[in-house]
């Protein structure tokens, strides 16, 4: 074995998936140290819902033992509890489902282990992916929120207790809390990674996607989950991109600081060779805010029918109003917010106009000091319902030194054109991963 120099948790995916596939490391032994430093850091940051060191190690073993499958191979994940892994408990978030432990894995999850991964254990995810805030806390700040419903995926990522991490976004649940921690997320276009044994919340919203800290770890990771020739290994050389630049119309709820940052960050791709335009927000966009949760509320109440009809008990008076809320909304209104979306996808090409990608902020500003809210998901909401991809960059810290994000908005289906332009992106900005946190390192 080589003598590694770093701590293994501060190594990339794409590093340690060189060195395991040269046998210079075991995973085994990456397994020893992410368990070490889980047991030093996450009794504050409470980024784990189910860990079990000894099965984890148990899993490595058996990892080392068997040939070589695939890129992945010999890499620990973290998965988010509201995604079902075979033999390992999956309780959605939920009180409900304490004792439930799914015989199969979610799709997702078997794909990663057939191209060799393994599960290292559940990141805590929010109530059935809802805005109900878990016990998670944020490396940046103890105080502050991670975000949500990936908090578990995003905070475990941020302070090196995990590589990688699967998450979900129904509105914001990726893009959001990664910003929030300092780290990079993807959310695929519709439909591009299954959403097979995963908790329906929204049946046309729903994505599966991932976390790491840097978007060519991001795209190894779904490059298996999409397909190989889904995602092209990303090249910042590939591409010099042409940006279009929007905050959208709620711009007033943004803070000074993200403000600022995404300006300064424009500037400088402008000063690294791209062409930098004003993207002109579309009237027709005005209603997507809304529509999307329009369409959240409706569909949410149909998946989680069951709970909220026989286990109201069981569930948090904020997802009781929330779902109350859903049952009032008709079928009418549902058809509206639909229409719009149709209507602005057809407007698309105006807001992108010859552009490759567009920027706008992740979030209104760093992550809240509070632990009663995952933030607001405005700025994430009418990417959601058009089916656009997006990828979310750390763009810089606010005046208090906590991460401020940036969201790479691609159009529909154009998910490969959005990695090499996030690439190229990440490298003119130096864009990698804000520290793995104040409170932690």
């Amino acid at each position: 074995m080589a003598v590694l120099k770093a701590p293994l948790h501060r190594w990339s995916a794409v590093q340690l998936a060189s060195a395991l596939d040269r046998r210079e490391l075991s995973a085994a032994t990456l397994a020893a140290a992410l368990i070490e430093r889980t047991v030093g850091l996450d009794p504050s940051l409470h980024a784990w819902v189910d860990f079990d060191p000894a099965g984890a190690r148990r899993r490595a073993r058996d990892v080392d033992r068997a040939a070589a499958r695939g890129p992945m191979h010999g890499l620990p994940i973290g998965v988010k509890d509201i995604i079902d892994t075979a033999g390992i408990a999956t309780a959605y978030g939920s009180p409900i489902y304490a004792d439930h432990v799914p015989a199969c894995d979610a799709a997702c999850v078997a794909l990663a282990r057939a191209a060799g991964a393994w599960v290292l254990g559940k990141t805590v995810s929010t109530e059935f992916a809802n805005m109900t805030p878990a016990s998670t806390r944020n490396p940046h700040g103890l105080a502050h929120t991670p975000g949500g419903s990936s908090s578990g995926s995003a905070a475990a990522v941020a302070a090196g207790l995990v590589p990688l991490a699967l998450g979900t976004q129904t509105a914001g649940s990726l893009i959001r809390p990664a910003a929030f921690c300092g780290i990079v997320a993807y959310k695929p276009s519709p439909r591009r990674i299954a959403r097979a044994g995963v908790k329906a919340n929204a049946d046309s919203l729903d994505e599966v996607g991932v976390l790491a800290r840097s978007v060519e770890d991001v795209a190894l990771f779904a490059r298996v989950l999409c397909g190989d020739v889904a995602i092209n290994p990303p090249n910042p050389q590939a591409m010099v991109p042409r940006i279009g630049v929007t905050l959208t119309s709620q711009y007033a709820a943004l803070s000074s600081d993200m403000i600022e940052m995404v300006g300064a960050s424009t500037k400088r791709l402008a000063a690294a060779g791209a062409r930098v335009v004003d993207a002109v927000w579309p009237r027709s966009f005005e209603a997507l805010f809304e529509a999307q949760r329009t369409v959240q509320l409706f569909e949410t109440v149909r998946a989680l029918a069951p709970e909220h009809r026989y286990r109201r008990e069981g569930l948090s008076p904020a997802l009781i109003d929330f779902l109350d809320e859903g049952s009032r909304v008709s079928p009418a209104t549902f058809a509206a917010a639909m229409a719009t979306a149709r209507t602005a996808i057809v407007a698309l090409d105006t807001l992108f106009a010859d552009c490759d990608v567009l920027i706008t902020p992740a979030a209104p500003g760093a992550a809240p000091a509070t632990l009663a809210t995952t933030g607001d998901p405005t700025f994430n909401r009418p990417w959601q319902l058009l089916g656009c991809p997006s990828i979310a960059l750390p763009g810089g810290v606010d005046g208090a030194g906590l991460p401020l994000g940036l969201q790479i908005v691609g159009r529909p289906q154009d998910d490969d054109r959005t990695f090499a332009a996030a690439a190229w992106i990440e490298h003119a900005l130096q864009a990698r991963s804000i520290s793995m946190g104040r409170c932690l390192s």
